[in-house]
């Protein structure tokens, strides 16, 4: 029988006994800050001369570690010891395939305030984000470990008289893992591990502002026992390494989480045939979203501005999940607005590695303009109201920022900032801010705050978002309680840490015997 599986818990850092835990963590990882870090290409380390340099965003003068960077030539070596290594790891029974996973979490638990200290200082997390981030790690190997030994013995079908039929499930082959800075662990690993267990190698090419995460969990899964040229960490550029690993024949899938821009290229390059290949490629891509809050003229207000702060701000508006649109039925819209405002002000932005800090940095100097960038525009089009400063000449930081009053079409309505910028916009009547909420291309959460049982139901039905909450913030899906995906342009509806997810690394294969 399957053990059930329990969500990793969040840690309680009121506790004295884990405040002191956490700050032992940061002199951990402040000891071996700096150090290099190889390729694993078929379990051999390769030290190159091109480096990839991981920087502190809260502080930019601090190296986290130099990475070494794939080549094409690397890349090579890689697809072909995962090809090699595919022959023998397909045929590993899923519950030894299961047992590393299982491995694996335990030994990311017992560091677990090492990987969320490190966290915070590689991505800017602070302490609460950091430790959500880790303990989603975790639950993404328990989960996926139990999930293979549910679907190992396949699915019954029908039989006649004289004939017996099995419905099975095979892995595809070798899979490209691109995994993104903003949950660099999570993520990573989550994406990683879902094609292991399902019986396939990979080539994990992390993002290059969050390497050094990815080399130790790496480091982990040879602890627990993954064979080589099972998992081959190449690090590297996306026009070079990313692209080749893309186009390659032997690539039969590429999991995928980024921006909508680099997902619909991916999806593009993926679909031409190269030479001497024999399949389609599969494409599994989350690709971002313009999430958005809607409260109803019946809500508990203190709630909605609640979970409009949480959502908009957390980890700086950094998650694809985060509230970018804050759309409120015009009845409550300046109550609302201005005790965003007041919790706003009250928001404690600066070094993660300090409890209190609620925000953080944004992740380099390209998101910082970026966000600026954005923030002007929201200045033309809307009302500030909170915000709307930055100063990055020690890191990465950026004042909260609510922009009201701005027309449903607005670019700052519409375009993916990801950043610490919230947008409102005022809705006549319920059915309105729904049609709004809608107006985007993409469909991944949103959030109904409303005591109107009608209306819950009515946005169950029209809200097209792969993850809609009522009463809650649109961020903190848990792996296992909400399974993690979204519609249109937000990726292809893959729900990371659902019941199909594994489903998505495999092949389905029929076989009949008759008596």
């Amino acid at each position: 029988m399957v053990q059930p599986y329990k969500h990793e818990p969040f840690t309680d850092f009121s506790n004295e006994e884990n405040h002191q835990a956490y700050l032992d963590a940061l002199k951990t990882v402040e000891a071996y800050l700096g150090q290099d870090y190889d390729l694993v290409i078929n379990g051999e380390r390769i030290a190159t001369e091109d480096k990839i340099v991981s920087y502190n965003p809260a502080n930019i003068e601090e190296i986290v570690g130099r990475v070494s960077k794939a080549n094409k030539d690397l890349a090579e070596k890689a697809m072909q010891a995962a090809v090699e290594a595919f022959k023998s790891w397909k045929k590993t029974k899923p519950e030894v395939r299961a047992d590393v996973l299982f491995k694996a979490a335990t030994l990311i638990r017992r560091r677990k305030h090492e990987f969320s200290a490190l966290l915070t200082k590689e991505a800017g997390k602070p302490w609460k984000e950091a430790d959500a981030d880790t303990a989603e790690a975790i639950d993404f190997l328990e989960f996926y470990g139990r999930q293979m030994l549910s679907l190992k013995d396949g699915v019954p079908v029908l039989s006649r008289p004289n004939e017996f039929n099995r419905y099975n499930y095979i892995p595809l082959g070798v899979g490209i893992i691109i995994s993104p800075w903003n949950f660099p662990l999570a993520i990573m690993a989550g994406t990683t591990v879902a094609a292991i267990v399902a019986g396939n190698t990979v080539l994990l090419k992390p993002a290059s502002t969050t390497p050094v995460v990815a080399a130790k969990f790496v480091e982990v899964m040879e602890e627990a026992g993954l064979p080589k040229g099972v998992l081959n960490f190449v690090p590297g550029n996306g026009s070079e390494v990313g692209d080749y690993l893309v186009d390659h024949k032997d690539t039969r899938f590429i999991s995928f989480t980024g921006s909508r821009e680099v997902g619909l290229r991916i999806f593009n390059r993926s679909s031409k045939v190269s030479e001497g290949q024999v399949w389609m490629k599969r494409l599994i891509a989350e690709m971002g979203g313009k999430d958005t809050i809607v409260v109803d003229s019946e809500a508990d207000l203190e709630l909605a501005a609640q979970s409009i702060v949480a959502g908009s701000f957390g980890f700086s508006g950094q998650k694809c999940s985060a509230c970018s649109r804050a759309i409120v039925v015009e009845d409550v819209y300046d109550q609302v607005l201005d005790r965003v405002v007041e919790l706003t002000n009250q928001i404690i932005v600066g070094d993660p590695t300090g409890l209190d800090t609620f925000m953080g940095p944004v992740n380099d100097n390209n998101a910082f303009k970026k966000v600026m960038d954005y923030i002007e525009i929201g200045k033309q089009e809307g009302k500030l109201m909170a915000g709307g400063e930055g100063d990055n000449s020690k890191g990465y930081f950026i004042q909260p920022t609510i922009i009201a009053d701005l027309a449903p079409k607005a670019r700052l309505m519409q375009e993916e900032i990801f950043g610490p910028v919230v947008g409102f916009t005022k809705a006549k009547n319920f059915d309105e801010a729904i049609e709004i909420a809608n107006n985007t291309e993409y469909g991944l959460t949103g959030a109904v705050i409303t005591t109107n049982r009608a209306h819950m139901e009515q946005a169950r039905e029209d809200f097209h978002v792969g993850n809609l909450y009522f009463n809650r913030s649109c961020t903190g899906a848990i792996v296992g309680y909400q399974p993690f995906g979204g519609f249109n342009m937000s990726g292809t509806d893959s729900k990371a840490g659902g019941p199909d997810y594994l489903l998505l690394h495999m092949q389905a294969k029929t076989t009949s015997e008759m008596y």
